[in-house]
Formats: C-alpha cells, sequence, structure tokens
C-alpha cells in the first residue's frame, strides 16, 4: 500500500525532452516507474528511445492522458515556464502533478494553486522546488535516488530533499510506504498536514516521520492537526537548531519572526501532542527505530 503513487499509477513527464526531464526520465524507468510518455508541444508525435523503451511525446497533458491513461505527471520545465504547465495539468484534470522545478516566482505558484482551488481542486500538486514523491518496491515521481531504501510500514514527508534522502537510507532496513518531499518554498501545494492525513488512512503506514524547518508556523499547524487526528506514532525533526539568530538560511519558506518560526518553537510545539522530536537526523532514525522495534 502506499499513499497517491502506486504500482499502478502511470507516469507522464512535462519537459521529458530536456536535459532534467529525459535523466530523471530514465532513472524514474529504472526504478520501474511506469512512465507511459512525456509533453512537448514542439516535438508531438515523435517518440523518445531510453534504453530500449520508446516513449511517445504527446502535445498536451489532456493527449497525454487520453492516450495512454496516464493519472501522474512529473513536471520538469524551467521556471518561466512552470506555472503554465501546471495550469495545463490543471484544465486536463490529471489527478497527481509533481512540480520538480526549483525557483518558481512564488506570485506563480499562488496563482496557479488558487487556480486549482477554482477548479474544484481535483488535482494534487506536490512542491514546487521538491524532489517528488517514492513508494519504494513501486513507483518514483521525480527526483528521488530510487536504491537507497526498501519497501516498509514507515511514511515520511518532508520539506528538505537532502533530509529526505538521509532519513530514507537511515531507517533502509526498516523500510517506507511512501516518501513525500514537500518542498520549502513559501507556497506549496501539498503540505505537512495534507500528508499526515493520507499516512493515517493508509492501513500499511505504522507510524510517520515528519521533518521540517526553521521559518513560517507550518510545523505548529501540523501539530495541532496531529493532536486532533493522528493516531499513529509520529517522530520529528527540525531542520535549524543551529542556525545563527537573524540570519536568514536555506528555502525562501525559512524566514523567522521573532522567536515564532525557530527550531525550539517547533520542537515544543510537536513535543507538546505527543511527537518525539530528535536533535539531529540520525537521533530521529533512532527514536524511529525504537519505536518500531516495539510494534
Amino acid at each position: 500500500m502506499a499513499i497517491w503513487l502506486t504500482k499502478e499509477s502511470k507516469v507522464i513527464v512535462q519537459g521529458m525532452t530536456g536535459s532534467e526531464g529525459s535523466k530523471h526520465t530514465r532513472r524514474m524507468l529504472a526504478a520501474g516507474t511506469n512512465v507511459v510518455g512525456g509533453v512537448n508541444p514542439r516535438k508531438a508525435g515523435t517518440t523518445v528511445d531510453f534504453d530500449g523503451a520508446e516513449l511517445p511525446v504527446f502535445a498536451s497533458v489532456a493527449d497525454a492522458m487520453k492516450e495512454t491513461g496516464a493519472d501522474v505527471t512529473v513536471i520538469f520545465v524551467p521556471p518561466q515556464f512552470t506555472r503554465g504547465a501546471v495550469v495545463e495539468a490543471i484544465d486536463a484534470e490529471i489527478p497527481l502533478a509533481v512540480v520538480i522545478t526549483e525557483g518558481v516566482p512564488v506570485h506563480d505558484t499562488a496563482a496557479f494553486w488558487a487556480y486549482n482551488v477554482s477548479k474544484g481542486s481535483k488535482t494534487r500538486i506536490i512542491g514546487p522546488n521538491c524532489p517528488g514523491i517514492a513508494s519504494p518496491g513501486a513507483s518514483n515521481a521525480g527526483i528521488i535516488p530510487a536504491d537507497i531504501t526498501g519497501t516498509g510500514r514507515i511514511g515520511l514527508v518532508s520539506k528538505s530533499g537532502t533530509l529526505t534522502y538521509q532519513m530514507m537510507y537511515e531507517l533502509r532496513d526498516i523500510g517506507f510506504s511512501t516518501c513525500v518531499g514537500i518542498g520549502g518554498d513559501p507556497i506549496i501545494g501539498t503540505t505537512h498536514i495534507d500528508a499526515l492525513a493520507a499516512f493515517e488512512a493508509d492501513p500499511e503506514t505504522d507510524a510517520i516521520v515528519m521533518i521540517g524547518e526553521i521559518g513560517g508556523d507550518a510545523e505548529e499547524r501540523a501539530a495541532e492537526f496531529i493532536k486532533a487526528n493522528v493516531t499513529k506514532p509520529v517522530v520529528g525533526y527540525i531542520a535549524g537548531f543551529t542556525a545563527p539568530p537573524g540570519k536568514t538560511m536555506g528555502h525562501a519558506g525559512a524566514i523567522i519572526s521573532g522567536s515564532a518560526g525557530t527550531a525550539e518553537a517547533k520542537k515544543e510545539a510537536l513535543e507538546a501532542v505527543g511527537v518525539k522530536v530528535g536533535k539531529t537526523p540520525t537521533e530521529t532514525a533512532k527514536l524511529m527505530r525504537e519505536l518500531m522495534s516495539g510494534r
């Protein structure tokens, strides 16, 4: 079992013919992802060879969905074209759009997120500026390395790409149901709360790791949600415990206002609702390991 991305998922890649898109399409195919085609209006009707797999290129997301039954798109287009690509995916009503692109203007993200809401939120957006989503042993949509962990019963949601990878590796022997990198921009599609709700509802996820970072109040809001809605054990980590006060660091979303948004404040909010919080990624993995050994 997995959330949002399964072995049956049919994936297309917007920007498949570009350098990043083609590189990661090859990696996704190697991981066993069912990639069924790509989108590039200028190259519609052609095919691209990926080590023997001939993938068709379509003029639009709607065309790709009609011809292949695709239900997931991974977006690898430059920042200036990302808004248009996401709007196209929303108009096609594809269930899941994974926006990998970094450097998307915040007003563009706000615009396509508002547009999605106006259309009934039929498309789940993950990102932008994220590593994607991986259900180990089933499917991999994005840039998460496919060989660093195994299949298991831990769910992972993380703002940070590199910390996603580290946590997956630290707990590789226990394994994960799904790992979701939600991105660290000020405005993102899928939130910690969305992932927590999905993992809570997934019968094959037994425990959850939540990785946040300094800035904003997403983790505090997640703590409130956990208290009211999550029965499964949650272990947390907040990146930025050693960040110097007053210094802007990391993602665009990592902006601290006074005492709000600090790692310590987030840690206190999470611990107040029963979440065990590690001071380092390794300590966090140890807490999860201890938790799982008792189940």
